[in-house]
């Protein structure tokens, strides 16, 4: 009898403990943007792949007249 108590309170413990991690949280607001200022971190600065073909697309053959 006292295995089934036990098992039903570990069981519980676990569910409740589950449900909590699952509960929204609030966050706080986004911190206000500077008037005139890039927002650090959102510019496309090093995000290109150098050296390489786009993605997609055939490389043009490079011709040469002469």
């Amino acid at each position: 009898m006292i295995k089934i108590i036990f098992a039903t309170v570990a069981s519980l413990a676990m569910l409740s403990a589950a449900t909590a991690a699952d509960m929204p949280r609030k966050e706080p607001p986004p911190p206000v943007a500077a008037v005139g200022k890039a927002p650090i971190g959102k510019l496309p600065i090093g995000k290109a792949p150098i050296g390489k073909y786009p993605v997609g697309k055939y490389p043009t053959p490079v011709v040469t007249k002469g």
